[in-house]
């Protein structure tokens, strides 16, 4: 299932907890973008996290860049045009901005989260 979460709220919870709840986020992220691309084989949040964490953050860079690559799956499943965001997300991340690149995966699954993983009729 995937639950719609108030990006600003993340966002400042992440600075107030000085990156705690952003781990939290990175997992649930994770799990619900697979979800959403409907692909329940892919790496967990918590081995995502790991990985991260061992490599000093740089798998962390091309988990972004991976999870650009999921939602634009998620969109064609629901019969979108992808978008390519793996790029943006890369360079927010390549940066030192993948709070960013957190916001907007947050907002694509968001869109997701409100009709049980189908998009919003505008």
């Amino acid at each position: 299932m995937i639950n719609q979460r108030n990006i600003a709220v993340s966002i400042i919870l992440t600075i107030v907890t000085c990156g705690i709840y952003g781990i939290y986020w990175l997992i649930v992220l994770n799990d619900e973008t697979n979800i959403a691309a409907n692909d329940p084989n892919a790496t967990s949040g918590g081995i995502v996290f790991l990985l991260t964490l061992v490599t000093c953050g740089i798998y962390g860079i091309y988990w972004c860049y991976k999870m650009g690559q999921q939602l634009d799956k998620a969109a064609q499943i629901r019969g979108q045009v992808p978008s390519n965001k793996g790029t943006i997300l890369l360079v927010l991340a390549i940066f030192g901005l993948s709070i960013i690149s957190y916001a907007l995966i947050q907002d694509e699954l968001n869109k997701y989260a409100n009709n049980n993983g189908q998009p919003q009729q505008p």
